[in-house]
């Protein structure tokens, strides 16, 4: 009985797996997407993609359908239907296109078209460059097998249309560069038309680098156009030149009849008009030669930071010297004392000041010590006063001498009267009364009126028998009793030398004082003893 029914389980078994298998498929079947109908239509496009599809043309029209671009004179009679795509990547991707014509014709191109550009005008390079090898190559050959004048002729040319195709791959990556295209792309694109020219350089024979420098230097789109650009720049540096200095002249006479204008800010004024005017014209000319003056600006802004950080001191007296320009605390022509020298300001530049000496010495002081020191501007004002003093005996007269200062002084014909003078008696000094003579003059006549009044004085004073006092040294000899000093031993002096025996003088008693005795010393030379007592008086 049960072997009987083993082969209906298995048979049963069989069944129940047929039919999980079967009910598997069918549920994949129905979970699976319909298929589309090949004969059903499309779905129409949202409004939103029917604008955007249509928004160049529409710009287009609106540009061109514009009343004052209808009536406007233009280069041709009317408006120049509009390109098509097809037309427009076969003008650009044309081997003989100008690089001026493809940059112009690229501008419409967004960064990804930009891209494909790129890559088409790298793959026509890179078939003119198999060409040059090619041709380089056979050059070699002919070398190897002993041939001494291989033509190069063909090769020149060969890497002058070459060199024109990269001259329009640079065109295009430097577009795809500036409309945001990657990084990476641009500098693969230039390493290698980089790696190519440098390999072929290394690469080249004399007489092939002397062949492509003659066929460079006589091109049109060679030599010839950088030695009419270095000729526009020349040409253009001189003409600015002129037109700079006659924008300063213009400038210095405007500026000129500005009020209360110190000289030296309007020299810096005029420098600074000079030299931007110099700067923004070769910038323009520049840029109308093609020359992309970006890079300059990244170059002088990252090596402004290296300058200022190495040049300290100089933007110090450069801070300085416009503090100076600014405040005005003197002026060129100004007699001042800075910095511990005293001269005449020859001028002011931006980081130092000159003066001049009274003595003709030319000093020139960093503006950071004239600007952090006291500044004394002498001739600032237009008057100055003379401070003079004048001493004369105890036994002269106060009121005689003061009548005869006043009378000097009136009489002098360069000074002021208002301010009025002033003489008065100042002080009781230790050897005479003295008085102040403070009259008043011009800055130009201060050293005039300073000599006079010092003659004058001294010369009215001898005629009126008033005494002006010096110093005087008066000499007190006190003498110290000599205790072993051997003074007036016999046989010695003119005593002896006169044959006069002096055995028979008296000794001095003990004790007895110096002073009495008769053989002592009455006048004495440097050395000997005693002291000086030195003294003022009248």
């Amino acid at each position: 009985m049960p072997r009987a029914i083993l082969p209906l389980l298995r048979v049963f078994l069989v069944f129940l797996m047929v039919h999980a298998a079967t009910d598997l498929a069918a549920q994949e079947t129905a979970d699976a997407p319909a298929p589309a109908d090949s004969g059903a239509a499309e779905s129409p496009p949202t409004p939103a993609e029917a604008a955007i599809g249509s928004a160049e043309e529409r710009g287009r029209q609106a540009l061109m359908s514009n009343p004052e671009v209808i009536g406007a004179r233009g280069a041709a009679d009317a408006p120049l239907p509009a390109e098509s795509d097809e037309a427009l990547i076969a003008a650009l991707t044309d081997p003989a296109i100008p690089s001026e014509e493809l940059a112009i014709r690229a501008l419409p191109l967004t960064a990804a078209e930009m891209s494909q550009l790129a890559q088409a005008w790298q793959n026509m390079a890179k078939g003119m460059t198999k060409a040059v090898v090619e041709e380089q190559l056979a050059v070699l050959a002919k070398e190897n097998a002993g041939q001494e004048e291989v033509p190069r002729e063909r090769l020149t040319q060969l890497i002058e249309l070459r060199n024109n195709a990269f001259e329009n791959l640079s065109t295009v990556v430097d577009g795809l560069e500036a409309k945001g295209g990657d990084a990476a792309e641009v500098a693969g694109y230039r390493a290698y038309r980089g790696a190519i020219h440098v390999d072929e350089t290394q690469r080249a024979d004399w007489r092939t680098l002397l062949a492509q420098a003659a066929n460079w230097a006589t091109d049109e789109d060679g030599g010839l156009r950088l030695a009419l650009r270095v000729a526009v720049i020349v040409g253009s540096l001189l003409a600015l030149l002129i037109i700079a200095r006659a924008v300063r002249g213009v400038a210095r006479r405007g500026l000129s009849r500005v009020p209360d204008l110190s000289k030296l800010l309007q020299a810096f004024i005029v420098m600074v008009i000079y030299w931007l005017t110099i700067a923004f014209g070769l910038m323009i000319v520049l840029s109308a030669l093609g020359i992309d003056v970006t890079p300059l600006f990244a170059l002088v802004g990252g090596a402004s930071f290296i300058i200022a950080f190495a040049m300290q001191d100089t933007l110090g007296n450069l801070a300085a010297g416009l503090m100076i320009m600014i405040n005005r605390p003197f002026d060129e022509g100004d007699y001042v004392t800075v910095a511990g020298t005293g001269g005449t300001v020859q001028s002011v530049s931006i980081v130092s000041t000159t003066v001049v000496t009274p003595d003709n010495q030319v000093i020139v002081i960093p503006n950071s010590k004239v600007w952090g020191d006291v500044i004394t501007n002498v001739t600032a004002s237009d008057t100055r006063r003379v401070d003079l003093t004048f001493g004369i005996g105890y036994g002269d007269s106060i009121e005689k001498a003061q009548e005869v200062l006043e009378k000097v002084v009136s009489e002098h014909p360069l000074i002021l009267d208002d301010p009025a003078p002033v003489v008065r008696v100042n002080a009781l000094g230790a050897s005479s009364v003295d008085f102040i003579c403070r009259p008043w003059t011009k800055v130009d006549d201060y050293w005039t009126v300073y000599w006079d009044l010092t003659r004058q004085v001294k010369e009215a004073f001898d005629r009126e028998g008033i005494s002006i006092p010096f110093p005087q040294t008066d000499m007190h000899v006190h003498m110290a009793a000599p205790a072993a000093l051997p003074f007036g031993d016999p046989g010695k002096g003119e005593a002896a030398k006169a044959g006069v025996d002096t055995s028979a003088d008296p000794t001095p008693e003990e004790g007895e004082p110096y002073y009495a005795r008769e053989d002592r010393v009455t006048s004495f030379r440097r050395g000997d003893e005693g002291y000086d007592e030195d003294s003022d008086n009248t």
